[in-house]
């Protein structure tokens, strides 16, 4: 019995360190796992804030675009009004410059008629005008081409001759001579014309010739076989004064013509310078 007492003494204090053993085990693993679940605790805690955070983050972005899709809106509200009022105001801008345009076209035309009317006008005008002045300047050429110098019967030189009645009218216009205008008939008694008489004594038409007597400072002179349009000329008065007549017609038994005298020739009562 002695030698067994030792033994159970042993026992004890091998069951008693087991017990402390697992007992610091087990505070052991209830601080770490206290430990693991504060520290898990922990991080989850952060996470959850940092989601949290993440969150208003994405609300304020949401919240940031939403409004900028509003102003968006809204500013595209206005620039469609703005286009639509700038295309109105282009549109009656562009109306307007039409109806002026053809405002000023109508007025321009109306101008440009009325114009080219007085220019027609004026043409016309200056294109009666140019054919009077061709006319005058034709019948001037002819009338000087007429009214030519020559020498007379006497062998002096002869103012300008005129061989139709026209002629003389030109000649009577010019005022350097008296012109006295006659026709004579064969067998007549002689006619005064200024200071002389003068009368009709053959007239030959188809060769153009006459013969006819001038009487003056009572005397009476024969001009013998004339020509139509030769100068006739004689001295008559105290200043022996050179008259001359023409004559531009011959017929049978007729003939016509006119006397010219200086412009400072006796004119007597019973004759009229014509």
């Amino acid at each position: 019995m002695a030698e067994g007492a030792p033994v159970y003494h042993s026992e004890e204090h091998h069951s008693n360190a087991g017990k402390w053993i697992l007992t610091v085990v087990a505070v052991v693993y209830v601080a770490a796992s206290l430990y693991f679940l504060f520290d898990l605790h922990g991080k989850l805690d952060k996470v959850t804030q940092e989601q949290a955070a993440s969150q208003k983050q994405v609300a304020d972005l949401t919240k940031r675009m939403q409004s900028a899709e509003t102003d968006t809106e809204t500013l595209g509200e206005k620039i469609g009004v703005t286009k639509k009022e700038l295309a109105a105001r282009a549109e009656e801008m562009q109306r307007q410059q039409r109806a002026s345009v053809a405002k000023v076209a109508e007025e321009a035309n109306k101008q440009i008629s009325a114009v080219a009317g007085e220019v027609g006008s004026v043409k016309t005008d200056v294109g009666g005008v140019k054919t009077d002045v061709a006319s005058t300047k034709a019948a001037l050429a002819d009338t000087q081409a007429q009214l030519q110098r020559t020498i007379g019967d006497l062998g002096v030189q002869s103012g300008l001759i005129a061989n139709t009645r026209g002629d003389l009218e030109t000649l009577k216009h010019r005022g350097d001579r008296q012109y006295y205008e006659f026709t004579l008939l064969k067998g007549a008694s002689p006619q005064a014309f200024s200071t002389v008489a003068l009368q009709l004594k053959k007239t030959d038409p188809k060769r153009g010739k006459y013969t006819l007597s001038v009487t003056s400072d009572d005397k009476t002179i024969e001009k013998k076989d004339r020509n139509q349009s030769e100068p006739v000329q004689f001295y008559t008065g105290r200043d022996h004064m050179l008259y001359e007549l023409v004559v531009w017609t011959v017929d049978k038994n007729k003939i016509a013509g006119y006397l010219s005298t200086p412009k400072n020739a006796p004119v007597p009562v019973t004759a009229t310078p014509q």
